[in-house]
């Protein structure tokens, strides 16, 4: 219980923290490495975004960081409260780059109600679809951000549960066994609790569904005794740090949301080299990846613009300067 409190606390004040540099221009402490060799944009002034959660901030300060290695003066406008106003900032040109998730891109940006289910096909669609939005979409990572259910072990083990499929047989075998923490948004997006649960043909009583903030769900559902599954990020550092264990999503319900950087198109017309400078990072891109620098920040407390940097720095795609 303290562990969890502890925790909590941290990642609400890392979540406060996150937008500490918007508005501010990165320093250029960094030099080329693998990648911005011979500062191929020196001149240039670029402008990044991200909205205000943790990994979202963190792939955007990767952006600023490499195109300041290259020779970039580069803003930075990250933390921007929700995903229509940081979407906005490119579509305008407010901010020339952020990284985007095909998921979101299709379904809230584009208007779609079916996702794609295969993961590239999905990202040529919105790529080839948002051109006529003034918006690029460089090639995705491996880094899939999509929602997923989790429990704390004793719970899980405790009923069996490895698979959704394994949540709705047990929701039609004893309903009040089955209890849910769910974040305000998830309860009510159609890609969320009632596409899901519809999806799995689960029963679940509405007294049984809890909604509460998104940072609160990992700590209650670790506690384990207001409910024994919560949605979570696939990608977030406190399943690890919590030892929450998650179910396999088993018919694939849940929509690709592969992070790809997302650039106002008019700024890449006129610095092309922006995209062979993020492809690299995109490719060494991936949910452990994720996972791992998300906690750096949620658990230990350390800054998204550092973890970035530790980051970048240490797969040799820049250098300190």
């Amino acid at each position: 219980m303290r562990r969890s409190a502890a925790l909590a606390v941290v990642g609400a004040l890392l979540l406060a923290g996150c937008g500490l540099h918007s508005g501010s221009v990165i320093p250029a402490d960094v030099l080329p490495g693998s990648l911005g060799q011979g500062r191929p944009l020196a001149g240039a002034d670029l402008t990044i975004a991200s909205k205000n959660f943790t990994e979202n901030v963190i792939l955007a300060e990767m952006i600023g960081l490499v195109w300041t290695a290259a020779g970039a003066t580069v803003t930075d406008r990250t933390n921007i409260s929700g995903s229509i106003g940081a979407r906005q900032a490119i579509v305008s040109g407010t901010a020339d780059a952020m990284y985007e998730y095909t998921g979101t891109g299709w379904i809230t940006y584009l208007g779609h109600t079916d996702p794609i289910t295969d993961p590239q096909q999905q990202w040529q669609a919105v790529h080839d679809a948002d051109l006529a939005n003034g918006v690029t979409w460089l090639p995705q990572s491996a880094l899939n951000d999509t929602y997923a259910f989790a429990g704390n072990a004793a719970n899980v083990a405790k009923h069996g549960l490895h698979t959704l499929s394994d949540l709705a047989e047990l929701s039609h075998r004893d309903p009040s066994a089955v209890s849910l923490c769910v974040d305000n948004e998830f309860s009510v997006r159609d890609d969320g609790l009632p596409g899901v649960t519809a999806a799995y043909g689960m029963t679940v009583p509405r007294s049984n569904i809890r909604t509460m903030d998104a940072g609160i769900v990992y700590t209650t559902v670790a506690d384990g005794s207001a409910c024994i599954l919560g949605d979570v990020y696939s990608t977030d550092g406190r399943i690890a740090a919590l030892g929450l264990s998650v179910l396999a999503d088993d018919r694939h319900y849940f929509p690709n949301y592969n992070a790809a950087p997302e650039l106002h198109s008019a700024t890449l017309a006129k610095y092309p080299v922006l995209a062979e400078l993020l492809d690299p990072v995109s490719a060494r891109l991936d949910n452990t990846v994720a996972q791992r620098l998300n906690s750096k920040v949620d658990v230990d407390g350390e800054d998204p613009r550092q973890v970035a940097r530790d980051w970048l720095i240490e797969q040799g795609f820049i250098t300190a300067g």
